[in-house]
């Protein structure tokens, strides 16, 4: 159903982006433009006659633009349905125009809280009043009114208004659908902001979330799945979502999800660190006093499961890593990091092993991570803390005879800090600052601990172990120990802390109680 033709357009966007072309379409087409502020003079300064909302109203703007739009003669020329006969003899009582087509964005709330030190009082300003509700009537009166809320709709609109005058109603509807969209957005990110700065609970009764498509997906975990990938509003910063690619293919659902795990790890040292995923779980991760000596440390950690994996480093890669990489045997699926030099990117782009496949991610220099967690099941969502505070190791305890050295410390340190990444029940064996095996997932932790030794069965001797919960019995201890293991490190906790205690001081075991878990189902 074609609508009515459109005679006067309402235009009041704070972003301007194609707004002159596309109002210059409409006049050219007979449409009268009617506009506020400072999108009258922006269309006025291109050349275009534009009529005042005030002097048509009658009421001038004031309160700092606070008050421009909101009057009957507006809102009554957009909410009038044209089929009724006592909405139309209003509008003639009271020398009110109809309105066929309505532009409008909103003030760039999102954009003012992303500066630096702007306060929520400073904020409000930034809060629409007028525009969302010229959008929610338009959306509203679908069936008669065009509303237009991004400049990427201002084509499709042009095409049918050139052609027949007016805008069909599956347009109409897909726009209406889009508008209340674009408003329950902006209204979610305020909220959103709000509570952050305001409400005294930390899970409020009501969680609003605006999310932004950024791209669909070819498919996701499977090919008969379809997928695309939105972006938290408001939520800025160096994460996955809002990175560059640099170059390679198209990034799947499941290279998403290994590069965010692969992004987490690396983020958390201070020294050059890589770290190699597969199956959204570390089966290599290394620090080195460069990040070539980290890349090559962390692929050789489980080189059979390295191949295809996902790569993360937490310094710009350098031609020095990039030559690594290309060494012949090793495929790469994708990698993630600050940046890449120049000189690296020429390599890990031109070479015939590389070129055009291998994914390339910058995501800028590394920033906090969310605060949040956010996980789907049936019928709603887990909200909790994200497990990022670093555990004080003042708080550590070591509660065998034996305590570890200062090498086996530093290993310990760095096995603990991988270990929270790792699937639970999950176990990881650690030497030198590098994975050496990682026992992900299993229902039983002791199978969890078999599968991290035989991943590291030829450099066990020396090796510390980390697990990521308590032991429920001292068997554990009893395999680390034949395997050659010379250190533990574990929340403690279990009813049986005793007789683990007791199987490390048989074995010359040191080990250490963090206090704190880390499950990561």
């Amino acid at each position: 159903m074609q609508g009515p033709a459109i005679r006067r357009a309402i235009l009041s966007v704070s972003d301007k982006t194609g707004l002159a072309e596309f109002a210059r379409a409409l006049a050219a087409g007979g449409v009268e433009l009617y506009s506020t502020g400072g999108t009258r003079r922006f269309l006025e300064e291109a050349g275009l006659t534009v009529r005042d909302i005030a002097e048509y109203t009658g009421f001038p703007e004031m309160m700092d633009g606070r008050l421009k739009t909101l009057h009957p003669k507006i809102f009554g020329g957009i909410l009038s349905r044209r089929d009724r006969a006592d909405d139309m003899q209003a509008m003639e009582s009271h020398g009110i125009l109809p309105f066929e087509l309505v532009v409008v964005n909103l003030y760039p709330f999102e954009q003012t809280i992303a500066k630096p030190g702007v306060s929520p009082n400073e904020a409000i300003e930034q809060i629409d009043i007028g525009g969302p509700s010229l959008v929610r009537a338009a959306a509203k009166n679908h069936a008669f009114v065009t509303i237009a809320t991004c400049a990427t709709q201002y084509p499709a609109i042009l095409e049918e208004f050139r052609k027949d005058g007016s805008t069909s109603l599956p347009l109409r509807r897909q726009l209406m659908i889009e508008a209340y969209a674009h408003t329950g957005a902006y209204d979610a990110l305020i909220a959103q902001y709000y509570q952050s700065h305001w409400s005294e609970s930390p899970f409020p009764e009501t969680l609003p979330l605006a999310l932004r498509r950024t791209s669909e997906l070819r498919y996701g975990e499977n090919p008969h799945q379809r997928a695309a990938v939105y972006q938290l509003v408001g939520e800025h910063g160096s994460n996955l979502v809002s990175a560059r690619q640099l170059a390679g293919k198209e990034l799947s659902y499941n290279n998403l999800l290994d590069l965010d795990s692969a992004l987490a790890i690396v983020r958390q040292f201070s020294q050059p660190a890589a770290t190699v995923i597969k199956h959204n779980n570390p089966c290599g991760a290394a620090l080195g006093a460069t990040l070539a000596e980290a890349a090559r440390r962390g692929m050789e950690g489980d080189p059979q499961s390295a191949f295809g994996s996902v790569l993360g480093f937490n310094r710009p890669v350098d031609a020095e890593t990039a030559e690594y990489l290309c060494t012949p045997g090793l495929f790469v699926e994708a990698i993630v990091a600050p940046a890449f030099e120049p000189a690296a990117l020429e390599i890990l782009t031109t070479r015939p092993k590389w070129r055009s496949n291998v994914r390339l991610m910058e995501t800028g220099p590394f920033s906090t991570p969310g605060t949040r967690e956010y996980r789907r099941i049936e019928g709603g969502l887990l909200v909790q803390d994200s497990d990022q505070l670093p555990d004080p190791e003042p708080d550590w305890r070591v509660v065998t005879k034996a305590s570890p050295t200062d090498k086996q410390l530093e290993d310990l340190r760095f096995g603990w800090s991988v270990v929270r990444f790792v699937k639970s029940n999950a176990i990881v064996v650690c030497k030198d600052q590098t994975l050496w095996g990682a026992g992900a997932g299993q229902m039983s932790r002791v199978d969890s601990v078999e599968i991290a030794l035989r991943k590291a069965e030829a450099k066990l001797a020396g090796c510390v172990l980390a697990s990521d919960a308590f032991f429920p019995f001292p068997d554990s201890i009893d395999r680390a120990a034949q395997a050659g293991i010379s250190a533990v490190i574990q929340p403690g906790g279990s009813k049986n802390d005793d007789q683990v205690i007791a199987a490390c001081d048989r074995h010359g075991i040191a080990m250490i109680f963090t206090g704190r878990r880390h499950f990561k189902h």
